[in-house]
């Protein structure tokens, strides 16, 4: 019951937006100013003062990229090779099976069940977590295919040099070179960052009202891969590298998020285009069930 009295809050505020933004009750610029202002000031900074504030001791090992990207990648060969040899082009899925929306359903779901404090955990896997799975999608689309290339590696350099990134930098350099700021920033910081959750919360909710679903079985299975198998191999992984529990939570968290509205940014054409955007519609709505029971399991 605890579980589910901390996700009734962050389901809530996915829908307002959902609803804000369906039934058109806010001007039409709104939502793209909230994402705006979401993306570029509020979950920077709460990422910069969590950083530059955390405990870097654990959240820093290699393991921790080990225990994530091993399952990641092996998920992201597997499912391509799949999906290549029976549709005989290059596609998305094995991206939108092994790219978690880390950042808006992610952070919130670990701040209020775990504290920030286990934030760090997370901290290390987003710093890499685009530049891993997009350089992946952009190798392989290259390899077998000769359309687009500009156009793949501009989307992965674009995703790389956000602000989410250099907020993450900046955190970790302030940390370990130890660099002073007075309290009434720090009390700034946090201010801004308290509006970082909710917003981020509302802004998924607005993005998925773009989208529609439109079933079939590819669709399906990735979903299921992406909020059952993944989840599943990440935690054997940190188990096997001897995480630490807390740690293994969060990774594990990490891995059973729904897919990432990035991965639309790699669609290979109309086609994938449709399919990624109700693989990123159903995670997420089936990710409100899968979600909740992972977390039981975990004995969050």
């Amino acid at each position: 019951m605890l579980v589910i009295e901390a996700l009734i809050p962050i389901f809530v505020l996915v829908l307002l937006g959902y609803v804000l933004a369906w039934r058109q009750w806010l001007p039409t610029d709104a939502g793209t100013a909230l994402a705006a202002i979401t993306f570029k000031v509020f979950i920077p900074v709460l990422l910069f003062t969590a950083l530059a504030r955390a405990d870097l001791r654990q959240g820093l090992s290699p393991l921790l990229l080990l225990a994530y990207f091993g399952p990641a990648l092996l998920l992201f060969a597997g499912v391509n090779f799949i999906a290549h040899r029976r549709l005989k082009r290059p596609t998305t899925l094995g991206l939108a099976a092994s790219y978690s929306n880390n950042v808006l359903v992610g952070i919130p779901l670990i701040t209020v069940l775990l504290g920030s404090a286990a934030l760090v955990h997370l901290f290390t896997i987003l710093v890499f977590h685009s530049l891993v799975l997009f350089t992946a999608q952009s190798l392989y689309r290259d390899t077998f295919s000769g359309s687009g290339r500009s156009a793949g590696w501009a989307a992965l350099l674009k995703s790389l040099a956000n602000p989410l990134i250099i907020a993450l930098l900046l955190g970790a350099a302030f940390n370990l070179l130890g660099v002073w700021l007075p309290d009434a920033l720090w009390r700034a910081g946090d201010w801004l960052a308290a509006a970082a959750l909710p917003s981020a919360l509302m802004v998924l909710g607005m993005s998925l009202s773009r989208y529609r679903l439109q079933p079939s079985a590819s669709i399906l299975s990735v979903t299921l891969v992406k909020l059952l198998l993944f989840p599943v191999l990440v935690f054997v992984a940190a188990t096997a590298v001897g995480l630490s529990n807390e740690a293994r939570t969060v990774l594990t968290i990490m891995a059973a998020c729904p897919t990432g509205v990035n991965v639309l940014a790699f669609a290979l054409g109309h086609e994938d285009t449709r399919i990624i955007g109700s693989v990123v519609f159903l995670s997420t709505l089936v990710a409100t069930i899968s979600l909740t029971l992972w977390l039981m399991w975990l004995g969050v």
